[in-house]
């Protein structure tokens, strides 16, 4: 779950409910089965309240169990549906995001900031199998990725000196900018650019390049990006070759937005 403290009165916010969605949030790709311990460890919950809420959600059909280990069920992917339904985001952001692939060959992403990730909305997949996959739903530590530092780029230098000490950022792999110096210096020069680019930092094989998407009078509601296999590019040509076109797809989802000023706010209030 994004990292946001309660702005609901006291005497209205659900504890309950904030503590079963952690529960079911809590399963990702690195833990896709947990026991009862492991779920409360995860958590930080009691054993009994995360007991609680693990037999609440097994009753509604979101968990498993299968000897006393709990995974998540397909009817999970239904909580999705009503926000995607909503906002049209098939036909109003994927079409772009197809486009961009079909130009590059690459896989293309648009999302949005959300506590200290990156939240993809909509992504397109590379024909070919890269080491580390995205769909929609997926989080990524934003400084670790071009989407995340085309984002902060356009935001005021004191909201990114905030985010850098609110979010430290852990070493990914060798190449990972995890010194707030460094990393405040990469969100400067891409926003000097216009866009970020990144490789090899948040996993190794991949190199990403992004542009923010900023909508007039609204600020930035998210970023664009093109990923490609490390090993298939020349990292110091990769931005020459590709920016173009993805600022081609920046450009037609900024329209886009501008015609969906009810999704545009959804975004806008994931915030960090």
């Amino acid at each position: 779950m994004a990292d946001a403290a309660p702005s609901a009165p006291a005497s209205e916010y659900l504890s309950t409910l904030e503590k079963g969605l952690r529960v079911l949030t809590a399963f990702s790709r690195d833990c896709p089965q947990m026991t009862l311990s492991e779920v409360a460890r995860v958590t930080q919950l009691s054993p009994a309240v995360a007991r609680r809420c693990l037999l609440t959600l097994t009753e509604l059909g979101y968990v498993g169990k299968v000897d006393g280990v709990f995974s998540l069920r397909p009817a999970v992917l239904e909580l999705s549906r009503p926000f995607t339904e909503s906002f049209d985001i098939d036909n109003l952001i994927r079409p772009s995001l197809q486009r961009l692939r079909d130009e590059t060959g690459d896989s293309a992403s648009f999302a949005l900031l959300s506590g200290s990730d990156v939240l993809y909305l909509s992504h397109v997949s590379t024909y070919r199998v890269i080491r580390l996959q995205a769909s929609a739903g997926t989080r990524f530590p934003a400084l670790a990725t071009s989407l995340g530092r085309a984002i902060l780029s356009v935001m005021p230098p004191g909201d990114v000196d905030a985010f850098l000490f609110k979010y430290p950022l852990k070493q990914r792999t060798e190449h990972t900018l995890i010194d707030a110096s460094a990393l405040r210096e990469a969100i400067q020069r891409a926003r000097h650019q216009g866009y970020a680019m990144v490789s090899d930092e948040l996993d190794y094989g991949i190199t990403s390049i992004a542009a923010p998407i900023v909508m007039p009078g609204r600020g930035p509601v998210g970023a664009v990006n093109s990923s490609a296999a490390t090993t298939r590019i020349d990292v110091n040509s990769f931005a020459d070759s590709r920016l173009p076109s993805l600022l081609a797809v920046r450009d037609s989802l900024t329209a886009e937005l501008s015609r969906s000023p009810e999704l545009v706010r959804a975004i806008q209030t994931a915030g960090y």
